[in-house]
């Protein structure tokens, strides 16, 4: 059964070509797998290399884009593009249309956009699978901070273990159809309240 994937990248490019070649190719294989791609909207940055990457290989490309950026870039012709009120909007529309979510390396928007998501599944909004392509490193030092934040009792061991890591896109896509396929139940509990 075809997927929607949702990716958050950057608007802008990075300083090594690794990143927008990561891009490129997981645009690609989405299409190639005949799913959905679901992203930012935009064609600035790895994003918009994501996007023409896919709508290349004959993929279906939908893109989300608030009011106030929309008139401050230029547009891909893509499959479909939303134009909605907010950012608020806009990350409701992307879990609303996707069946996974996956961050490619990018900057302070790629990070909130993944955690908010990634924190819906911990408190049990939707039970999508979400992760992290980790090209070149880049997420290294992220994951090290995760990994204190367990140490430190601050997050769960099972939820870290949650979050997909790959360093390619063919195993991150990979990982995500076997999680789509055999779905793990969210960590929903909240902590009880003390004392």
């Amino acid at each position: 059964m075809p997927h929607s994937i949702c990716v958050f990248c950057g608007s802008a490019l990075g300083k090594s070509d690794i990143y927008a070649q990561a891009a490129e190719e997981f645009g690609r294989l989405i299409a190639c797998r005949g799913w959905t791609l679901v992203y930012g909207g935009g064609n600035i940055g790895t994003m918009g290399i994501l996007a023409e990457a896919a709508m290349k290989a004959g993929g279906r490309v939908v893109g989300i884009i608030p009011e106030r950026l929309h008139g401050m870039v230029e547009h891909l012709e893509i499959s479909e593009l939303l134009v909605v009120r907010d950012m608020h909007e806009r990350k409701a529309r992307m879990q609303e249309l996707s069946d996974a979510f996956i961050a490619l390396p990018g900057g302070i928007g790629t990070m909130e956009e993944l955690f908010e998501v990634w924190t819906w599944r911990y408190i049990g909004y939707h039970a999508k699978p979400a992760g992290l392509l980790n090209t070149g490193g880049f997420y290294d030092d992220l994951l090290k901070m995760l990994e204190k934040m367990t140490h430190e009792g601050f997050l769960k061991p099972e939820m870290l273990a949650d979050l997909c890591v790959e360093t390619s896109p063919e195993t991150m896509l990979e990982a995500i159809e076997a999680r789509l396929a055999a779905p793990v139940e969210p960590v929903n509990k909240l902590p009880e309240r003390r004392g």
